[in-house]
């Protein structure tokens, strides 16, 4: 069956294009070689050392109030992240676990917690969580933003977007300088996510409030590899 929307859509596109004195099926041919051939000379960032863009990237961290934890190599991501998870659940009066997508490694996780499986989660099951642990894809030193698509290790957008606690692994090897080289790793086919610290927003009279968009808590492990 036709859809009545899509078709009444494109009987004003034909009158737009009719009035413009233009070929919708020529135009339609054209636009993607048009798109093909739009310069994207974007301007980058001056190249950095290693050690000025993780420091760059901490300071922006620091500046968004998340939390970062740096690691020697990816054997001591479990013992990072079971320390994190002990202290949070030294401030929690309820028992603390973080919830994971499906391509997180196993050998991230300490054995000592429990870590259930986010994806298949409804809305309100994920809300219930107290977090989320996830990868990331790359991550921007410039604007101290985590970058997540629709990839095994990251999951569906929604899990960094409901629970309260956000547990994210970088590896200093996904660090990029400025936004273009973010976007140059990307798959531009997957959802994208960018983060830039916790979750925060301002009233009209400018009372900052965390966690209105997503969770109030950010936490980065930087692994060295």
């Amino acid at each position: 069956m036709t859809n009545p929307q899509s078709n009444s859509r494109q009987l004003i596109l034909d009158r737009i294009a009719a009035a413009l004195g233009r070929d919708t099926a020529a135009a339609a041919s054209a636009a993607p070689a048009d798109y093909a051939a739009l310069p994207r000379d974007y301007q980058t960032a001056t190249p950095a050392q290693p050690a000025q863009r993780i420091q760059k990237f901490l300071d922006r961290l620091h500046e968004y109030n998340a939390e970062c934890m740096r690691v020697g190599s990816e054997s001591e991501i479990a013992p990072a992240i079971a320390a994190t998870l002990t202290t949070r659940s030294q401030s929690s009066p309820t028992p603390f676990w973080l919830a994971v997508p499906s391509g997180i490694p196993p050998h991230w996780l300490p054995a000592s917690f429990d870590f259930p499986l986010a994806d298949p989660l409804t809305l309100d099951e994920l809300n219930r969580q107290p977090g989320i642990l996830t990868a990331c894809s790359v991550a921007i030193a410039e604007t101290g933003s985590l970058v997540l698509q629709s990839a095994p290790s990251q999951g569906l957008r929604r899990l960094t977007l409901v629970p309260d606690f956000h547990l994210c692994v970088v590896f200093e090897s996904q660090l990029v300088s400025a936004v273009p080289e973010a976007f140059a790793r990307l798959n531009p086919d997957l959802p994208t996510t960018f983060i830039s610290g916790p979750s925060a927003t301002a009233d009209i009279e400018m009372t900052r409030i965390k966690g209105v968009h997503g969770p109030r808590s950010l936490h980065v492990l930087l692994v060295a590899d």
